[in-house]
């Protein structure tokens, strides 16, 4: 992977640096999540199995003259897709010019593509030097995608339940792209009332799944709390073309759930939906949900609860206040 790159070595050279906001969209399928991975105890070394391995390697076509370091507004896992994120990276030429914007999305675009990689760069701007993409975002959307089969048919009694999802028809465009469901009851007014008990300020702990990065902020007892701006779910649609796009809006129902905040913990929007999955198939009732709200513990969680698996999440955008890209007269070109 990327035998064509080539790789510049940072140089001593006192140079100006700037600022670029990368927009980037990605398929996750294959990715084991957008950060890379660093182990202080090894050599430093470029990971191509994560979308910040692969966007630094990128960059090296252009021959910086410093040590490209890319900083994530966002973090998602694998599996999950993201159709807006955001990526600065500081950069500098010998000359002191800019990179041309538009230059750098056509070069990384092409350099992304020639390595048959699933990333695509919207767009790129310079930002002030003091921007960061991270700490100035003031919300983020996530979007999940769910399709739930209309009709289910009991199986023989010769077929073997975990093998309901496999014998059914799943348009192979979404494949990895959306979470089908095969149920014989999924009530959407029950799950619409009840995400309205996740809106506001609430103690999300029972919603955080332990993640392996051990962090001193984690241990706060204020870390879990966060406010959930939005949750709208409304009716979605099939990706899939041509006549299986006809046959996946006869068999499924679509449905996109999405949730905005200004932050959230990890694997918390794939735990609320599937806790609003399991009330839409009477797994569970609203008193649970009310129970691992109010009582915020990693204890609380109902075992009758799936997380929803990370093929239908997507990063949906990243939000910032237009000001925050203002740049300062002395740094126009």
């Amino acid at each position: 992977m990327f035998s064509a790159f080539l790789i510049g070595a940072p140089c001593g050279c006192r140079c100006i640096m700037r600022r670029y906001l990368l927009n980037i969209s990605y398929i996750g399928t294959n990715f084991r999540g957008i950060q890379k991975t660093v182990n202080k105890l090894e050599e430093a070394r470029l990971d191509t199995n994560s979308v910040q391995g692969c966007l630094e390697l990128a960059l090296r076509v252009f021959r910086p003259k410093n040590e490209i370091q890319t900083v994530l507004s966002s973090r998602t896992d694998a599996g999950v897709h993201a159709l807006h994120s955001t990526v600065h990276v500081d950069l500098k030429r010998s000359d002191d010019k800019y990179y041309d914007t538009t230059t750098l999305t056509g070069v990384l675009n092409r350099t992304l593509d020639k390595q048959n990689l699933p990333i695509r760069v919207l767009s790129t701007q310079r930002v002030p030097d003091t921007f960061h993409c991270r700490y100035h975002a003031i919300g983020r959307t996530y979007l999940y995608r769910v399709a739930v089969a209309k009709n289910v048919t009991q199986p023989n009694t010769s077929s073997n339940l975990k093998n309901r999802g496999y014998e059914t028809f799943v348009p192979v465009e979404e494949i990895d792209r959306c979470y089908f469901l095969q149920n014989n009851s999924f009530d959407i007014e029950r799950v619409n009332n009840a995400a309205r008990m996740f809106l506001g300020v609430h103690d999300f702990r029972t919603f955080m799944s332990v993640s392996r990065q051990k962090s001193p902020s984690r241990d706060h007892p204020m870390f879990t709390v966060r406010k959930i701006d939005e949750i709208n779910i409304r009716p979605g649609q099939s990706l899939a073309l041509g006549p299986n796009a006809t046959l996946a809006s006869q068999i499924y129902d679509y449905w996109d759930i999405e949730i905005k905040a200004k932050s959230f913990l990890y694997k918390q929007v794939r735990r609320i939906v599937g806790t609003l999955l399991a009330l839409a198939n009477d797994r569970i009732d609203e008193r649970c949900i009310y129970e691992m709200l109010t009582i915020p513990s990693k204890h609380s969680w109902e075992p009758r609860i799936l997380v929803a698996p990370a093929c239908g999440l997507y990063l949906c955008r990243v939000h910032y206040n237009d000001t925050v890209f203002e740049l300062p007269d002395e740094t126009s070109p």
